[in-house]
C-alpha cells in the first residue's frame, strides 16, 4: 500500500469542515469518501472499504468512539484517527485504549493532520508486511508438519531453520512415512535457492541399467536407444536443489560418480568426453541404517560421510503421539479443502482410538486414513481397520533377563516366526509385527531372510 494511493473515509457532521478536510486531503493525492454521521459511515464502510478512517469525536447522537468500536470489530487492521475537542485529553486516552492509531486535538493545523495520516499510513504498510511474512512463515513451517509441537519435532524445526540458508549437504533419516521429503522441501523453501529448480528423484525406483543416464545424463548415441541428448537430474537442478530419496538404494557404481560430484562439483554425461561444472545443493534421505549398509559393503563409507554433513532424523509418529490430535485436525481440513467438501468431523470414540493406535505407517498412514474418511465418511470402516492391527505389546508382562540379550538374534527370530505364522506372506507378517511393508522388507534383507 503506497501513501499516495491511500483511501480515506472522512467522518464529520459539520458540512464546511468536512468539505475543507476532504479538499485538503485530495490535494495531497489521497482518495476521499465522506460521511456526516456514524450511521452514514457504517453504510459507506459496507460499500467501500477504505484504508483509514478520520473521524470527529462528536457526531450527533453517536460518537467517534461508537464508530471506532464498529471498525475494530469488523475491520481490525483498518487505520483510525480521531479528532477530539480542545482540553478533552480523557477522550484521546479512551480512544487510544480502544484501538485508535492516533488522535488530533482541535484546533489542529493542516500539517499536523497530514503528518498523522502519513504516520498511520506507514504503520499500515508495516502491518501488511508483517501479515505477509507471518503467512509465508506459516506455509514454510507447514512443509515440515509444523502442526506438531512434540519436543522431538521442535528439534527438527530448529535444525531445518538453522541450516536452510546454507548450501550444506543434508542427510535425512527416518522410517517410511515420517515426512522426509517434506523436510527436504522445507530446506529448499527456506533457502536462497527457492526460486531455482527443486528436483526430486527416488533412487530405489530407477532400474540399475538406467541409473547413470537418469542422474548424470547421456549423449546422443551413448547407448542403444539413446536417440537424443538426455539431460540428467543433477544438470536439470543446476542452480537449485536435488533431493535424492532412498539414497541407500543407489547402485555402487553411481555412488562413485555421485561422490565425485560432491567432491569436485563436476559431472560427465554418459558418452561425453568433457566435464560440466554444476552448482547444486544435495539433500538425501533414506529409511535404511547407512552405517550398517557400509559395514555390509553395500554403501560407500566415503560417500556416507560426504552426505552426512548435517543429519536430520524424522521421528516416527509413535514417538510424538501428543501430535496425533493436531495432525488429525490438519488432515481433515486439508483433505476437505482438496476435494471441496464440508469439513468432516470424527466422533470422540474414533478420535480416542486414533490416539491410541501405534501407526506403523507413520504420518503418511494417518493422512491416507483421514483422506479416505473424508471421501467416504465411514468411521466404522476406519475403526475395523484399526482393530484388525496388532495391539501394542504390554511390556509389563515380561522383563529382560539380567544377563541381557543379543538384539539382532532376537529381531531375526521375531521376523522368522512372523513369516512362519503367515506361511511366508510378507504383507501379513509385516502387519502382524506392526511394521510398514518397506521397513519389514529392509529387515528381511538385513538378516538375509529373502
Amino acid at each position: 500500500m503506497k501513501v499516495e494511493t491511500l483511501k480515506i473515509l472522512v467522518v464529520e457532521d459539520e458540512p464546511d469542515q468536512r468539505s475543507l478536510i476532504s479538499q485538503m486531503l485530495e490535494a495531497n493525492n489521497y482518495q476521499i469518501t465522506s460521511a456526516d454521521s456514524v450511521e452514514a459511515a457504517i453504510v459507506s464502510l459496507k460499500q467501500h472499504v477504505p484504508d483509514l478512517v478520520f473521524s470527529d469525536w462528536k457526531l450527533g447522537q453517536l460518537s467517534g468512539m461508537d464508530l471506532l468500536t464498529y471498525v475494530r470489530r469488523e475491520h481490525p487492521d483498518m487505520g483510525f484517527i480521531i479528532a477530539t475537542a480542545y482540553g478533552t485529553i480523557t477522550h484521546a486516552v479512551d480512544a487510544m485504549q480502544a484501538g485508535a492509531d492516533d488522535y488530533l486535538a482541535k484546533p489542529y493545523q493542516r500539517q499536523s493532520l497530514l503528518l498523522a495520516i502519513e504516520k498511520v499510513a506507514k504503520s499500515l504498510v508495516l502491518k501488511k508486511q508483517n501479515r505477509r511474512l507471518t503467512s509465508e512463515l506459516s506455509q514454510q513451517q507447514e512443509l515440515v508438519g509444523i502442526v506438531g509441537k512434540a519436543p522431538c519435532m521442535q528439534k527438527v524445526y530448529s535444525r531445518v531453520q538453522r541450516v536452510s540458508a546454507t548450501d550444506a549437504t543434508v542427510l535425512i533419516g527416518g522410517e517410511s512415512g515420517t515426512g522426509k521429503e517434506l523436510a527436504a522441501r522445507a530446506l529448499y523453501q527456506l533457502s536462497q535457492r527457492k526460486h531455482k529448480p527443486f528436483i526430486a528423484i527416488n533412487c530405489g525406483s530407477i532400474p540399475e541399467s538406467l541409473a547413470e543416464s537418469e542422474l548424470f545424463g547421456a549423449e546422443k548415441g551413448a547407448f542403444t536407444g539413446a536417440t537424443a541428448l538426455k539431460i540428467g537430474k543433477l544438470e536439470a537442478a543446476n542452480g537449485g536443489t536435488i533431493f535424492l530419496d532412498e539414497i541407500g538404494e543407489l547402485p555402487l557404481l553411481q555412488q562413485t560418480n555421485l561422490l565425485r560430484f560432491l567432491q569436485e562439483g563436476i559431472i560427465s554425461r554418459l558418452g561425453q568426453n568433457g566435464e560440466i561444472k554444476l552448482d547444486v545443493r544435495v539433500i538425501a534421505a533414506t529409511h535404511r541404517d547407512l552405517k550398517f549398509e557400509v559395514a555390509e559393503g553395500r554403501f560407500r563409507e566415503d560417500l556416507y560421510y560426504r552426505l552426512n554433513v548435517v543429519p536430520i532424523h524424522m521421528p516416527p509418529l509413535r514417538e510424538r503421539q501428543e501430535d496425533i490430535g493436531r495432525l488429525v485436525e490438519h488432515f481433515l481440513k486439508l483433505h476437505s479443502g482438496q476435494y471441496k467438501m464440508e469439513q468432516a468431523k470424527l466422533s470422540a470414540n474414533t478420535l480416542k482410538q486414533l490416539l491410541d493406535y501405534a501407526w506403523p505407517g507413520n504420518v503418511r498412514e494417518l493422512s491416507n486414513r483421514i483422506e479416505r474418511f473424508v471421501l467416504l465418511g465411514d468411521e466404522e470402516e476406519m475403526l475395523d481397520e484399526l482393530s484388525s492391527q496388532p495391539k501394542p505389546l504390554n511390556t509389563s508382562q515380561f522383563s529382560l533377563p539380567d544377563e541381557g540379550i543379543e538384539w539382532e538374534v532376537f529381531e531375526k527370530d521375531c521376523l522368522e516366526q512372523a513369516m512362519n505364522k503367515h506361511q511366508g506372506n510378507r504383507t501379513k507378517a509385516a502387519k502382524f509385527l506392526g511394521l510398514s511393508y518397506k521397513a519389514f522388507l529392509y529387515r528381511l534383507e538385513k538378516y538375509q531372510l529373502v
